[in-house]
């Protein structure tokens, strides 16, 4: 058995290669049937033979500690190839539609930006599994490890693939104070309704890393060599409670996260404060240049002209208009009748059009969600 464990598990590579095995073909969970497997030989044995036993569970531990280290065993998901916004950064656009099995939970755009110290990780992705195949498009164009994570919120999406950098030996990983406490408060509830939304075999594994986080609040600088900085800036609640957005002066890029959406249309939740929305947006245009490119939070990069008409303007117009319906007393039907047909190109207006109506008339007149 000793020699058994030698082979096995003598070099990460080596327990790498076991996600050739169909036990792998999905990544290790929670139950991995192959160390669940050696657990029962372990109680099995151990009746008569007290060294195969402690030699079996030594083995499963050397193992566990090896896919931890890891990070994911399974294949690389058949997700989008990044595209390249400007020299040395590149974004995987996400699906434009909600997160569900067929796309893995990617909808939103998970970053990377190639520095002279080390690759900056924006979005550590809904899963390992994700996070895994975005390391993997990292690794094809520089040897350059990842050395800075951030995310934009404390939504699944941006969140959940976190232990994933952990495993793999990231340690600058970085969030808004208020969206790490956030996501630390809901992690089970967001664990268990993504599992069900996108599929338990490649969210199982996600662990609840908050306490690893380096946090800020509105403002944080970072060097990232070659005397460049990554400045984070939270500038306040919107879509969610608290937006990390990520600015880089040197490359005239900026990351807003959920602040920016552009061709999909934003959807409203019960967290989301459309008032406090427009506002954080008019401090980040403040504060960001003009002529810089932008990354949204959803949809593919543009420049800040074109995400203040998708994102701001849109945001404006409903709500001025909703708040002129509530001031003369007028009803939700009356304000269900807004026209929003300038919009109805955009993915997923269906679905939101009357939610954002109802979301934005019950925060003005103190309604219920």
């Amino acid at each position: 058995m000793r020699t058994l464990r030698k082979r096995v598990v003598g070099s990460v590579a080596l327990v790498s290669a076991l996600c050739s095995m169909s036990v792998f073909s999905s990544g290790y969970s929670e139950q991995d049937p192959y160390i669940e497997g050696f657990k029962a030989y372990a109680e099995e044995v151990k009746s008569y033979s007290n060294d195969l036993n402690h030699s079996l569970l030594s083995y499963v531990d050397e193992v566990q500690k090896a896919e931890k280290q890891v990070g994911y065993i399974g294949k690389a998901l058949p997700i989008p190839k990044a595209i390249k916004v400007t020299d040395g950064v590149y974004t995987v656009v996400g699906s434009m539609i909600w997160h569900n099995p067929s796309n893995f939970g990617l909808n939103n755009n998970l970053s990377f930006i190639i520095f002279e110290d080390g690759v900056f990780v924006f979005n550590a992705g809904a899963n390992a599994a994700l996070a895994f195949s975005l390391h993997q498009q990292i690794k094809a164009m520089t040897d350059k490890p990842v050395k800075w994570v951030a995310v934009e919120n404390n939504q699944g999406h941006a969140y959940l693939g976190a232990s994933y950098w952990v495993d793999v030996g990231v340690k600058n990983l970085y969030s808004s104070q208020a969206a790490n406490d956030q996501f630390d408060a809901g992690f089970e509830r967001t664990k268990r309704s993504w599992s069900e939304r996108v599929g338990k075999n490649i969210t199982l594994s996600a662990r609840n890393v908050s306490d690893q986080f380096t946090t800020f609040e509105d403002e944080m600088v970072i060097e990232v060599g070659g005397g460049e900085k990554v400045y984070l800036y939270d500038f306040g609640a919107g879509h969610t409670p608290a937006s990390t957005t990520l600015y880089i002066p040197s490359r005239k890029v900026f990351f807003t996260g959920d602040l920016g959406f552009n061709e999909r249309m934003p959807m409203f939740f019960k967290y989301t404060d459309v008032k406090a929305w427009i506002e954080s947006y008019e401090t980040m245009m403040a504060k960001i240049p003009e002529d810089t490119i932008v990354v949204p939070g959803h949809g593919t990069p543009t420049d800040m002209a074109t995400l203040k008409r998708q994102t701001y303007d849109y945001l404006v117009y409903l709500y001025t208009q909703i708040e002129k319906i509530v001031e003369a007393d007028g009803t939700l039907e009356e304000a269900l009748t807004i026209d929003q047909s300038m919009y109805k190109d955009r993915p997923v207006f269906d679905q939101a059009k009357e939610n954002n109506i109802r979301h934005v008339y019950n925060e003005i007149s103190g309604g219920s969600f």
